[in-house]
């Protein structure tokens, strides 16, 4: 019987649509045996969800991403089998969650000055005063009106040179990857085809994440081509890395992504979970 992985997910405690327990049982629906769930800068939902998982004979694995500022970019790392209780990995969540309290507040202010006020009110309501994302304020907008879809709302408010779009000062990536390890995690890029860096700039990128202690690179993502997936593939083993996949899913509103229909590794890609570091299901997540 093979084993279904789904390594990266995202719930309502930061920009998904479905509480943890929710995307849990969504994932077993969906086949996958072995979930982490990874939301932006918080774990505040791992402790449900690891609940869920195992009254479902399933494994959680508890993750987290974290928001990277590199070379004026913005980079997302995965954090998979942290350890919750990590003072140094909270304290550093806590930090960037105050970032994003304030740069949910100044979107809001951008928006307003560009004749669309009551955004920040409208996304903080989405947000059921968890997180307030970006996701929440595409929705926000959708809903009044100001755009067709997710996707529109990003293309024309919220990206460089858009009237709410607001650059990210996020944690370094020496001190994420540090973070990460202190918690007892693995340290994964996501989705890195997204950032559409060069590729002497990707190489770059990975080299450096290599020597923080990054150990793997999500080959297989939601967002990946099938030739993303197979330049990812060869930087993969290029630069001796392992590989992970996940959908990051954050809801049923985007029927594109779909847990649990992930195409197998490439051949020569060693999967993540055959790490000796790997996690089981923990017990001390309170």
């Amino acid at each position: 019987m093979s084993v279904h992985y789904d390594l990266h997910s995202h719930s309502r405690e930061s920009d998904g649509t479905l509480s943890p327990s929710e995307l849990v049982a969504a994932a077993h629906a969906g086949g996958v045996n072995v979930l982490a769930l990874t939301d932006h800068d918080t774990t505040d939902g791992l402790a449900e969800a690891t609940q869920s998982a195992g009254q479902l004979g399933m494994q959680l694995v508890p993750g987290v991403e974290i928001s990277v500022s590199w070379q004026s970019q913005t980079i997302h790392v995965l954090g998979l089998g942290v350890n919750p209780a990590s003072e140094l990995l909270q304290a550093g969540l806590s930090g960037l969650r105050e970032f994003r309290n304030w740069r949910a507040a100044e979107i809001g202010r951008r928006l307003a000055k560009a004749g669309i006020p009551g955004c920040h009110a409208g996304a903080c309501k989405l947000a059921e005063g968890r997180i307030v994302g970006r996701t929440h304020f595409a929705h926000h907008l959708v809903a009044e009106g100001h755009a067709r879809s997710v996707r529109d709302v990003f293309k024309r408010f919220l990206v460089n040179n858009k009237p709410g779009y607001v650059s990210g000062k996020w944690a370094t990536l020496e001190d994420a990857l540090g973070w990460i390890d202190s918690a007892g995690g693995l340290a994964v890029v996501a989705h890195p085809a997204r950032y559409r860096m060069t590729a002497s700039k990707l190489r770059c990128f990975l080299g450096e994440f290599r020597e923080c202690g990054g150990v793997g690179m999500e080959v297989i993502s939601g967002s990946h081509t099938r030739d993303n997936v197979t330049a990812m593939a060869a930087l993969c083993r290029t630069h001796n890395m392992l590989a992970s996949c996940g959908s990051d899913y954050h809801g049923p509103e985007n029927p594109w992504i779909r847990l649990g229909q992930l195409p197998a590794l490439p051949a020569g890609c060693p999967p993540v979970w055959e790490s000796d570091r790997w996690p089981v299901n923990r017990a001390d997540i309170q």
